[in-house]
């Protein structure tokens, strides 16, 4: 049990980071707030699915490989940074109910496996991209609050009114850096969300622009926080290391590719050859074309009736010279 206080605004409460317990298994917090945070990001992703020209199916695949990667990314990627704990405690390795997931590594591993799906699929890798990065922002906005009812993800002291005690602040006010992110990531959703349905002119430019968006607010409060994980060998932040290149990235790639105007939703033909659904989009000239072959089949079989009726029964009013001019 925590008692949280935000002294600002007189706010005070009793949480407990454990939602239910099924004998004695506890269920916390962290894992139902992710929980649905995901199944309202593929809720998202799944009612979008057509206006990106991506199959149902082979979506779903990519999701179901993607989540068990970001989950295994997740943790690997803070195990990995926190060795020199876990090394000496291997028995909390997959105590992941305690937290321990790191949203980068998660991202990556989600990216990697999901991707990998895509590709052998033959689906439109890019528009995917661009429609998972904002189920992520939905599931980010929400999962931060996990961080809440576990209290951690915060930051250093302070004395805004918004700051926030608890017994795991040492009894001080500091940064509810949880609360920043989870502003940060819902309002990035609804600009992604715009932007895609009045401005996107190529697949993958929503991916970047997530990159970029995600990124700008992960170098400044990254930097805010007392929990972050540290280079082995530099003593820089891991995590905005990684926010600044992805910045750079994404804001390179997207002044590289300011004239590029190709998405798979608009060429259905193209897409069928990498796998995207044309049962959405079907071309209506191929379908043309394939009727028009039916038509052209049906009269020169009759064609070749006619003549063969013919050469049966040679017309006696035909002149001969006539007969043997073809």
């Amino acid at each position: 049990m925590y008692h949280v206080q935000f002294p600002g605004f007189g706010w005070e409460m009793t949480i407990n980071p454990v939602a239910f317990s099924i004998g004695s298994f506890q269920v916390y917090w962290y894992g139902v707030i992710i929980g649905v945070g995901f199944v309202l990001a593929l809720i998202f992703a799944l009612r979008n699915l057509k206006r990106f020209g991506i199959d149902r199916s082979g979506f779903i695949d990519c999701v179901l490989v993607g989540l068990i990667c970001g989950v295994v990314g997740a943790r690997l990627y803070y195990v990995l940074f926190r060795w020199d704990y876990y090394s000496q405690h291997l028995n909390e390795l997959f105590a992941i109910h305690n937290g321990g997931l790191a949203i980068y590594g998660g991202v990556i591993g989600g990216l990697l496996g999901g991707g990998l799906v895509a590709k052998k699929k033959k689906l439109p890798v890019a528009a995917i991209l661009d429609i998972v990065m904002m189920g992520f922002l939905i599931g980010q906005g929400l999962g931060r609050w996990g961080n809440f009812f576990n209290q951690e993800a915060f930051g250093v002291e302070t004395d805004l009114p918004w700051r926030m005690v608890s017994e795991n602040t040492n009894g001080v006010g500091v940064h509810p850096c949880f609360f920043y992110e989870s502003v940060w990531c819902l309002l990035g959703f609804g600009f992604l969300y715009w932007f895609s349905r009045k401005f996107r002119k190529y697949d993958g430019q929503i991916f970047l622009l997530y990159l970029v968006w995600y990124g700008a607010e992960r170098m400044i409060v990254e930097g805010l926080r007392t929990d972050s994980l540290y280079t082995p060998f530099l003593g820089l932040r891991v995590s905005q290391i990684l926010a600044a290149i992805t910045v750079i990235v994404g804001v390179v790639l997207l002044i590289v590719f300011r004239n590029r105007t190709y998405k798979a939703v608009d060429h259905p033909s193209a897409a069928a050859e990498t796998g995207a659904v044309t049962e959405l989009h079907p071309d209506p000239i191929t379908d043309t074309k394939s009727t028009d072959t039916k038509s052209i089949d049906a009269v020169s079989e009759s064609t070749e009736t006619s003549d063969a009726v013919s050469d049966d029964h040679p017309s006696d009013n035909v002149p001969e010279e006539e007969n043997g001019s073809s």
